[in-house]
């Protein structure tokens, strides 16, 4: 295939039909740029995959169980999470107006015929090349000095070395440095500290960043904030990326995004 020195392109798979499915991966083995990280079977696994997997491509069906594919894009896009490239894939052409609606990279009839395919992969490639080089273009723009973590904001807060957790009905004060790590989920930050977990009183992950020590908490992927003193394994995960096993009681493990991976290496000197 030509311009294989194109950068992998990540792509997730998901469809109630298992069949379906298997035919898909298998017409994807002819793109050697693209790699498969995950498959779901409904809507809520495409959510739960995507936030967790950063893929750039989903391949997703239209009518599924419990949420369809058109619901997994519009609750994604509600989010503050980084959006992927959605292809949807489907039986049906009357959805097709409203999944461009919700831009839609593109709309592929069941069968997915190979030369068809081959046109939105080519597609998806020029569209990863865009947005690197706009992300080239910004990070020329941006002061290093405020981006030690890769998604770190301006500080308008002081330091803090103490942090309210709610837990239990009670508020209890923390020293910022028994925080493991911070995550949000449908607009709630949880706090896992050295002694149990809480809700914090912050709105966003960038707003409790921006009051801690960017030294110490590192912000390892969008939905999360670690402190690299609690880091107690890098666990090798897929191609070029790794997960952070927290010195929690549940040894809790937390991805890196792929773009914070080189940070990584530069942190730890992997």
């Amino acid at each position: 295939m030509p311009d294989r020195a194109t950068a992998t392109l990540t792509a997730v798979l998901v469809d109630d039909e298992q069949l379906a499915c298997e035919e898909l991966a298998y017409l994807l083995k002819e793109f050697p740029e693209i790699e498969i990280i995950g498959t779901g079977r409904n809507g809520l696994e495409a959510v739960d995959l995507i936030m967790k997997l950063e893929p750039d491509l989903v391949f997703l069906d239209i009518q599924m169980p419990g949420l369809d594919g058109l619901g997994v894009a519009r609750r994604l896009k509600e989010s503050d999470a980084e959006i992927p490239h959605f292809i949807f894939a489907t039986a049906y052409d009357e959805y097709a107006v409203e999944a461009f609606r919700i831009n839609a990279m593109d709309y592929l009839l069941k069968p997915i015929e190979r030369e068809r395919l081959a046109e939105t992969i080519e597609r998806a490639k020029q569209a990863l090349q865009d947005r690197q080089r706009a992300g080239a273009a910004a990070g020329a723009l941006t002061d290093p000095a405020l981006d030690s973590g890769g998604a770190q904001p301006a500080r308008l807060a002081p330091q803090r070395t103490k942090l309210l957790v709610r837990s239990q009905n009670r508020n209890f004060i923390v020293d910022s440095q028994e925080l493991i790590y911070a995550t949000i989920d449908d607009g709630i930050i949880t706090l896992a500290t050295v002694n149990f977990e809480g809700q914090s009183n912050y709105r966003t992950i960038e707003e409790l960043q921006a009051s801690l020590d960017s030294e110490t908490f590192w912000r390892a992927h969008r939905s999360y904030l670690v402190n690299i003193n609690r880091i107690k394994e890098v666990v090798p995960w897929f191609k070029s990326s790794y997960q952070l096993r927290m010195d929690d009681k549940k040894h809790t493990e937390i991805p890196v995004s792929r773009m914070q991976t080189r940070r990584l290496r530069e942190l730890l000197r992997l």
